[in-house]
């Protein structure tokens, strides 16, 4: 399962060639990083179509919601959005509204009904389709496309939200059947793409001046389990392993990362890769969901903390400066104060170097929202707000061995609140901020591997000085 950040929307400058003028479109996405990239793939979609972006929201001409159900606050976001974009078709039938994404697949036609404007609803296995059920729309119809549907290797071209990195999607779907988690019915079974294709897509990723790439999968490590094949040594022959040496040589390529895990299917020999490639960054986003046992147990997750935390020892003696990020959920039904205190013991002792929380939310078509064993909305927030103060103090301790130490960092972006400085990652995941002109007149552009002396740490970012 993947955690949901903000919602962001795709603000790009409009590509120069397009086949006809369709109008405007806007997308905004809500959820993980999975959806992002279905949001790029769409956007590509809508302008090979003849359709630009819009410059805002309320003036596009087609509005398009990519949705996320993991929690409960995520999907009520997506109503009040919808809200205000059928009050605006009902003085504008000319304008598309579609709900792609999570919601999309969990509601159904139920969702026509709550909201009767909508134009298409799809869920995120027909992204690659839109084309197609948008033509529908045009022939008067009102679409929905919830139905299994196989993804066929993408030929789509993607509107990339960065110029710099680039997600590249290695498995669709999910196998596991956590008690909490609606992804399965939402995402559909394990689907993962040929590793010939996913080179390919590297490849002009490459060609296009790209410096990093992060393979996406919603259970990552469990790539290449559907696929045919077996080694001579007895193994699968496709496993995440196996990928990342098949792309790591990709000329062009400085970076490579890889989510979300999931502990059941984190090998040692995954982590000797990552420590032995030197494209392989040095982050690892694991998410261990609770300290407990018992509480792991009836979550389904089919570890044991023990298990995990052999798992991080793994990967700090291969990797001592290695930075680890995870999940966590709080307020489990039936979590006991005891066992709550399990987690926060577990966060102390690993040292994450960021986690993300939530409390648990009940969801449609999941064991654990049926249980009557559920927490009061008190308990949860109490919780919340406890962890969330023990993983900022966690997260600052952390960050402070980067103080003085000269780091590497890919520049990103410009850091919208201060224009002379660019946004980059450390290969450990930490955002940096430092200027855009060194002290000897040199000036850095995106995608640029700068050396960047740190001069002041946070919580969750670090700022530097550029360094010859």
């Amino acid at each position: 399962m993947t955690t949901t950040p903000p919602r962001t929307s795709i603000q790009l400058p409009p590509r120069t060639a397009v086949l006809s003028d369709r109008g405007s479109y806007w997308i905004t996405t809500f959820g993980c990083q999975m959806n992002r990239a279905d949001s790029e793939r769409m956007a590509g979609i809508l302008e090979s179509m003849g359709y630009s972006q819009a410059t805002g929201e309320l003036e596009a001409d087609l509005v398009l919601y990519n949705t996320c159900t993991i929690r409960n606050n995520a999907e009520q976001k997506v109503y009040s959005y919808l809200g205000r974009q059928a009050q605006r078709k009902r003085h504008n039938p000319n304008l598309t509204l579609v709900v792609a994404g999570c919601v999309a697949q969990q509601e159904g036609e139920s969702l026509l009904r709550r909201v009767p404007e909508l134009d298409l609803v799809m869920g995120p296995q027909h992204a690659n389709r839109l084309e197609t059920l948008l033509q529908q729309v045009d022939s008067g119809q009102q679409v929905v496309a919830t139905e299994t549907h196989y993804i066929l290797e993408d030929i789509t071209i993607a509107r990339r939200d960065s110029p710099v990195c680039g997600w590249v999607n290695a498995i669709y779907g999910c196998n596991e059947r956590c008690t909490y988690c609606v992804v399965p019915s939402v995402r559909g079974l394990e689907q993962s793409r040929r590793p010939e294709a996913i080179r390919l897509e590297i490849e002009d990723l490459a060609a296009r001046g790209f410096k990093e790439i992060t393979l996406l999968g919603q259970n990552i490590d469990a790539y290449g389990r559907d696929l045919p094949g077996i080694t001579s040594e007895g193994r699968r022959q496709h496993t995440l392993t196996d990928l990342l040496h098949y792309v790591h040589d990709v000329e062009g390529i400085k970076r490579i990362r890889f989510a979300t895990s999931h502990p059941r299917y984190f090998t040692e020999r995954l982590i000797d890769t990552c420590a032995d490639l030197p494209k392989l960054c040095e982050h690892f986003h694991i998410p261990f969901q609770s300290g407990d046992n018992d509480v792991l147990r009836a979550m389904a997750r089919g570890y044991t903390v023990e298990r995990y935390l052999r798992i991080i020892d793994r990967i700090r003696e291969r990797m001592p400066d290695a930075s680890i990020s995870a999940d966590a959920i709080v307020a489990f039904p039936g979590e006991t104060d005891a066992q709550y205190k399990h987690t926060l013991e577990l966060i102390e002792e690993v040292g994450f170097d960021q986690v993300n929380t939530a409390a648990y939310s009940p969801r449609p078509h999941t064991p654990a929202a049926n249980w009557a064993n559920q927490l009061p909305e008190a308990v949860k927030v109490a919780r919340l707000q406890e962890i969330n103060a023990v993983v900022e103090h966690n997260a600052r301790a952390r960050n402070t061995r980067y103080t003085g130490r000269i780091e590497e960092v890919l520049a990103e972006g410009i850091n919208p609140k201060n224009p002379v400085q660019l946004t980059g990652r450390t290969r450990t995941n930490r955002l940096t901020f430092f200027n855009s002109k060194s002290s000897d007149g040199h000036h850095y552009n995106l995608g640029d591997l700068v050396n960047v002396r740190i001069d002041a740490v946070r919580s969750f970012s670090l700022s530097g000085t550029t360094v010859s």
